[in-house]
């Protein structure tokens, strides 16, 4: 073998073996990946969906839906105008959760109830997740007031 055919030998050896490499680190990440979802399109993929399938969801709390158990346990509907989803959390919520605000939950969906580990409350009075903003703008229900900054109006 010349030397122009091992090192081609070895250049396609260590391709090959990054392939491999990036290939295994892609199925291993897969699990960990969470999508996100507007109630509207959870109920539309609710039987398309693996069971116990981890995502995001997010939309409006729906005002008169919060109902504390206890001191940690905290049962809520996340809306975006259209579809309305049950969700419940167990834990601290962020103190700035309240009725009518943006929220994103991450959790799986089990027996039609969304069951929370985390929750996300939007950190001030500009701020909602872009993937909710959109879905709200795509129903006309997100205005910019006179300052610029930007709400949500039922």
């Amino acid at each position: 073998m010349t030397r122009k055919g091992r090192r081609l030998t070895l250049i396609a050896s260590a391709l090959s073996v990054i392939a491999i490499a990036v290939g295994l680190g892609l199925y291993a990440m897969k699990d960990g990946v969470v999508f996100f979802v507007t109630p509207t399109e959870l109920a539309a993929k609710t039987m398309e969906m693996r069971p116990n399938a981890r995502m995001r969801i997010g939309g409006l709390v729906l005002p008169g839906s919060v109902v504390k158990d206890g001191d940690r346990h905290v049962a809520f509907a996340i809306t975006d105008n259209q579809t309305e989803v049950k969700v419940t959390y167990t834990g601290l919520l962020p103190d700035l959760f309240r009725e009518g605000q943006g929220v994103v939950a991450e959790g799986a969906l089990v027996g039609g109830v969304f069951q929370a580990d985390i929750v996300l409350a939007k950190h001030d009075e500009k701020y909602m997740p872009r993937e909710v903003a959109d879905s709200l703008k795509k129903q006309g229900v997100w205005h910019e007031d006179g300052q610029g900054a930007k709400t949500a109006q039922p």
